[in-house]
């Protein structure tokens, strides 16, 4: 039956033309068996597709029953099931913005196919959240005196760096005993610096265990990325969480203690300054609120403890020097070490390699060359390599010879085990000579006495300098030149030839030539060295010195004299002259060993120094 519109009808019956009658039904006819073609295709595709949807739901109900009787679809509803679960017990502990970011990534989890990457990178993500110890402390209540205890059993010596501890803590005590809250601003950051294995990381550690926190040690030695300390955005590949973030997972606390180790070495590039992201951590009226760019919600590390260390102080930027307290950690003397060894080093390693106090002995003969011609350190992270090594041939010729039951080590043996000395000690001149004086240096590995000397050669007055000297200390040598001149012009110092430094060229060598030197304080030392070789007179061999020299012929403080002076007392040094402002500031520094062997002498001008070293040609007899 051909089903035609009433329109259509209408029109054929209008039409009076039989034939043109008949080629209008023809087009209704092709226009009905059209449609019903593409009605048919259409109904062809949709049963196709219908099809397919279902064998695609029955194969996916398959598999969800084949994974269910694995065990592999349920395990990871019951992740997500945990995951939420982890959640809600953080609720309390976190911030809404962080509840919702995080509760927003879980959801997405959910939503995603298991093997899609995006998943894989959430449940990462996810991963490390849970990781992160909210609401998690492990501190115990604060104890002045168990924090002192713990210092003065784990440390020799170091009395101020220990003293201003203590003081930190007592604030802190009494603040809470009180139940007075601390102004945060008040809350300086603590840093330790002084020279390598003095044992700065090592105080942090004692605060830790006397504290009951566990240690963060964040090493920042080289770090130029940004992204290492806040963490790396996730749309980049391998992405993670900061150091500060990973510390806090690894500690299991929220309130651990963290070392900042070599802050002044931080460096700068076009990823950012890590510098920045430390002023943000250190400042207590931001660290509230710390954003890792990996988890992108904010962090409170307040309840942190964050200690710095560092080598120089010279390095450290401005800004980040206004936020810490600098407790300087000084250089050991022979015999600080001598004990330190003696009480901490030789027990310690002989647990580490297995052995009785019994059957090794390091006589102090022995011991005391050890330090002084083997080593050559402001601390005593060397002297404990060199122990360790002892025992490690003490350990093996046991182990060869079973019979022996102790092996002692005394100064001849010494050889044996620890092979040639490596450094030699300076130590003055027999005699005193002209031109030659003893100059007092401060290194990275603590103090030294270096020699300088000087000759004249005939000449037109020129200066030359040897010895890799920097730019300082060849301005040092011109200024001594320039003073000796006036002190001759001035007759208040004796020569044979009139006009004599016109007369002759100067030659200014520091030994050692290999190593380079700077600074300003061999200025009154070059002066000596000058005016003993324009006048011939002789310098005391057993006084040593060190200051800044001016133009005037004053003489100005300098640093590292602690450690200049016990390298004068390990040469032999009897006499030392210093500045008088150091001697003001910086006696109570020195080890009461130095001062009971060497003279102090405080000098304010040149004249004093000239009084006290050169020996007039009349009274020295040979």
């Amino acid at each position: 039956v051909l089903k035609i519109s009433k329109t259509d009808a209408y029109e054929i019956y209008k039409e009076q033309n039989i034939e043109e009658r008949l080629m209008q039904l023809i087009d209704i006819i092709i226009s009905e068996i059209e449609s019903a073609r593409v009605e048919k295709e259409i109904r062809s595709k949709v049963h196709s597709k219908i099809e397919q949807s279902n064998k695609e739901y029955f194969l996916k109900e398959q598999i969800k029953e084949i994974n269910k009787e694995l065990g592999s679809d349920s395990q990871r509803d019951e992740e997500i099931e945990e995951f939420r679960k982890k959640l809600e017990e953080i609720k309390p502990h976190i911030s809404k913005d962080t509840y919702k970011e995080v509760s927003k990534q879980l959801d997405r989890f959910a939503r995603m196919h298991p093997d899609s990457g995006d998943s894989q990178q959430i449940h990462t993500y996810l991963e490390w959240v849970f990781e992160l110890p909210f609401g998690k402390l492990t501190s115990k209540s604060l104890k002045v005196s168990d924090v002192k205890r713990e210092l003065d059993n784990d440390h020799f010596s170091l009395v101020k760096p220990k003293d201003r501890i203590v003081e930190f803590f007592s604030v802190r005590e009494l603040a809470n005993r009180r139940g007075v809250s601390l102004d945060k601003s008040a809350g300086a950051i603590l840093c330790f610096w002084g020279p390598p294995g003095v044992g700065k990381t090592s105080l942090a550690n004692s605060i830790a265990n006397a504290l009951g926190r566990p240690l963060v040690r964040i090493a920042l030695g080289g770090l130029e990325d940004v992204n290492e300390l806040r963490g790396h955005r996730r749309t980049y590949v391998g992405a993670m969480p900061g150091r500060i973030v990973q510390g806090l997972i690894d500690a299991k606390s929220m309130d651990p203690v963290v070392v900042l180790d070599e802050v002044d070495k931080v460096g700068q590039n076009h990823r950012g300054d890590p510098t920045a992201v430390l002023l943000e951590i250190l400042d207590p009226e931001q660290n509230v609120e710390y954003r890792d760019y990996y988890l992108n919600f904010n962090i409170d590390l307040s309840k942190a403890i964050f200690i710095a260390t560092a080598n120089d102080l010279s390095t450290i930027p401005a800004p980040l020097r206004d936020r810490m307290e600098f407790i300087d950690v000084n250089s050991y003397t022979p015999d600080e070490k001598l004990e330190i060894a003696k009480q901490y080093l030789i027990p310690q390693e002989l647990k580490k390699h297995a052995l009785k106090a019994e059957e090794f002995e390091l006589r102090d003969d022995a011991l005391k060359l050890l330090i002084d011609e083997y080593t050559r350190e402001s601390g005593v992270r060397g002297l404990r390599r060199k122990i360790a090594g002892l025992m490690r041939q003490v350990a093996t010729k046991m182990l060869i010879n079973e019979e022996l039951e102790k092996i002692s080590i005394d100064i001849d043996d010494l050889p044996e085990y620890a092979d040639k000395k490596v450094f030699e000690v300076s130590q003055i001149d027999k005699l005193p000579l002209v031109g030659v004086v003893n100059g007092l240096a401060w290194t990275a590995v603590g103090g030294d006495m270096l020699k300088i000397e000087a000759i004249k050669i005939k000449g037109k007055g020129l200066v030359k300098l040897t010895g890799s000297l920097g730019d300082v200390m060849k301005e040092s040598a011109y200024i001594a030149f320039s003073v000796v001149k006036i002190l001759i012009d001035n007759h208040k110092l004796a020569v044979a030839q009139e006009d004599i430094y016109n007369k002759y060229d100067l030659h200014i060598h520091v030994p050692e030539g290999a190593t380079p030197k700077d600074g300003p304080s061999a200025g009154i030392t070059m002066a000596v060295a000058i005016a003993s070789i324009l006048s011939e007179q002789k310098i005391d061999n057993s006084v040593a010195m060190t200051g800044e020299l001016t133009l005037t012929g004053k003489v100005l403080p300098i640093g590292g004299l602690k450690e200049k002076l016990i390298a004068a007392y390990k040469a032999g040094v009897t006499k030392a002259i210093i500045p008088q402002k150091n001697f003001d500031r910086d006696i109570e520094d020195i080890p009461i060993e130095v001062l009971h062997a060497i003279k102090i002498l405080p000098v304010v001008n040149i004249d004093e120094v000239l009084s006290e070293v050169l020996i007039p040609n009349e009274s020295y007899q040979e």
